[in-house]
């Protein structure tokens, strides 16, 4: 083979290979209409490309992912308020999805809000994630993508926990780490254990903390035995189903800061009901007793489909 052919046969195996290796199928929406009339409209817009390449583009495991084999995953970026000029007051949603093995259908992974978002961004800022200095020069400014990357690789640490055992650990200790090194400054929240109730310290220590070591085959459980078998085996699939609920329910008892059992399950009353409604009713009374616990928002609802 002639030595230009070579080259350009070397290229495009290059190229292809990089189409491939990205891990993430991301949208981001930006909800700008509280602040649009104080600000150069470009903005928002220029903020959602970047962070559309910034998630998508970016290399964050060493893993090539085909495109079929990308994770679908959403930001939802509210701006709620200036909080002096180019920061921002906002509210994030991060939803994932995964697919359901031999089903047109996907599961939800990840169904969170996070109401402590504040940030910097102005026209032509570079957007920027070096998870060996997450601080960044500007905290501030920092604090949009560590708080972007730490969702990120919960993401990755629920989907490969769904398809592996225990699979998820490293990046599930990559989100930890950016905790652990978060921007500080006036306006950032979130990051610390007394942060209120609910933030990311907390939820990525019930993935982190060696207590919280059974979580992470509960997920492998509801999701690899139980909804991918729902198709070939679907009462055992049921039972593996049921038993994971349980094991959640043992977990949130087990501890009153528990924050990713309730995270876990937004979203899933659907997914229950759809798997549960020919159950028999011991099964049905089992699995009210153990939802009344983990998901104590739904239950009259539950209740009222599958007593």
């Amino acid at each position: 083979m002639p030595q230009k052919f070579v080259y350009i046969f070397f290229i495009g195996l290059l190229f292809s290979t990089s189409l491939l290796s990205q891990e993430l199928a991301a949208t981001i929406s930006i909800q700008s209409s509280k602040v649009d009339n104080q600000v150069d409209p470009k903005l928002f817009t220029q903020l959602q490309t970047q962070l559309k390449d910034f998630i998508n583009q970016r290399k964050w495991s060493g893993d090539a992912f085909a495109p079929e084999e990308k994770i679908d995953c959403s930001f939802f970026i509210t701006i709620e308020s200036i909080l002096s000029p180019g920061v921002f007051d906002a509210k994030l949603s991060v939803v994932s999805n995964r697919p359901v093995y031999n089903a047109a259908y996907s599961t939800s992974l990840l169904n969170m809000q996070d109401a402590s978002f504040a940030f910097k961004y102005q026209l032509s800022q570079p957007i920027e994630f070096n998870e060996n200095r997450v601080q960044g020069a500007d905290p501030l400014a920092s604090n949009l993508t560590a708080t972007l990357a730490y969702y990120i690789y919960v993401i990755l640490g629920l989907d490969y926990d769904s398809f592996a055992l225990k699979a998820g650990l490293p990046y599930f200790e990559k989100a930890l780490n950016i905790v652990n090194n978060a921007p500080e400054g006036s306006g950032i929240s979130g990051w610390k254990s007394y942060d209120g109730q609910r933030n990311r310290y907390i939820f990525i220590d019930n993935f982190t903390k060696s207590g919280y070591d059974k979580i992470h085959e509960v997920i492998y459980n509801y999701y690899r035995d139980g909804l991918d078998g729902m198709a070939e085996k679907p009462e055992i699939a049921k039972g593996a189903i049921l038993n994971a609920l349980m094991s959640f329910q043992e977990i949130h008892e087990a501890s009153a800061s528990s924050m990713a059992v309730p995270i876990l399950m937004q979203g899933k009353y659907a997914e229950i009901v759809g798997i549960f409604n020919t159950a028999d009713k011991a099964m049905k009374k089992q699995l009210i007793t153990t939802l009344s616990s983990i998901d104590v928002a739904n239950i009259n609802k539950y209740k009222e489909k599958l007593e």
